[in-house]
């Protein structure tokens, strides 16, 4: 039992992600880009100052990162376990009772197509990992993914290589459970080798002040044929 984390610790960063403007904070940084605090404040609906020193107690935390350019200090998130902490949160909420997560048209864009940290989410996503089960390009279980021989194949010839980090200790495939669709899109380094690929691409563009991603004509085409999408993908029954 010496190397668990103690009790006290877990209800230290707890705490800090349970108030308000910082889990604001946080959920801005879920879109994988880097931030200012003026960004931040914003989002949060806070002061710059009241910002500042959520962002300090964050970064003491170990929960956000700070990177200097210049005069300019951009923030995100610290690491990849944080943003599935964060995901995990915000998949309890979303089943909670329905007064305590609204959901309206405001929302459309984001459950088709969103940044889930480094990778991509929503109906998009989990059509894309539907798909590759179906074709048998990447087996899903458990939370983890295993990517097969024809799989390599396929992300070769989209333009996403899998072995160059092959000395990551990231996994190389895993799931997040979608917290709109309730089904599991893929993260990992290949979840965020394809997001990257496709923003290359202009497949998708990333949405100002949003997470959302916008589709492309070429990427509603593109996804379709590289990865064998069925033609009413969009308009697939949420469980």
């Amino acid at each position: 039992m010496s190397n668990m984390v103690s009790g006290n610790t877990v209800a230290e960063v707890a705490r800090l992600m349970g108030d308000v403007a910082r889990a604001n904070i946080l959920s801005a940084l879920m879109g994988g880009q880097a931030l200012t605090a003026g960004e931040l404040a914003q989002r949060a609906g806070v002061t710059p100052q009241t910002t500042s020193g959520h962002l300090a107690r964050l970064a003491e935390a170990e929960l956000v990162t700070v990177e200097k350019q210049g005069r300019h200090r951009y923030y995100r998130l610290a690491s990849a376990e944080v943003a599935q902490a964060l995901h995990a949160l915000m998949t309890i909420a979303a089943g909670g009772p329905k007064r305590h997560h609204p959901i309206g048209p405001k929302d459309a864009a984001l459950r088709l197509a969103r940044t889930c940290y480094d990778h991509m989410a929503g109906r998009l996503a989990v059509a894309l990992a539907d798909s590759l089960c179906a074709n048998g390009h990447v087996i899903l279980t458990d939370g983890a993914g295993l990517v097969t021989d024809t799989g390599r194949r396929v992300f070769c010839d989209f333009g996403v290589t899998l072995d160059h980090a092959a000395q990551s200790r990231r996994p190389l495939c895993r799931t997040c459970l979608d917290w709109s669709e309730r089904r599991p899109h893929l993260a990992g380094r290949l979840g965020a080798a394809l997001l990257d690929r496709a923003l290359h691409l202009r497949w998708v563009h990333r949405a100002a002040d949003s997470r959302a991603l916008r589709l492309s004509p070429a990427g509603e085409r593109g996804f379709s044929n590289a990865f064998g999408l069925p033609a009413d993908w969009r308009d697939a029954p949420r469980p």
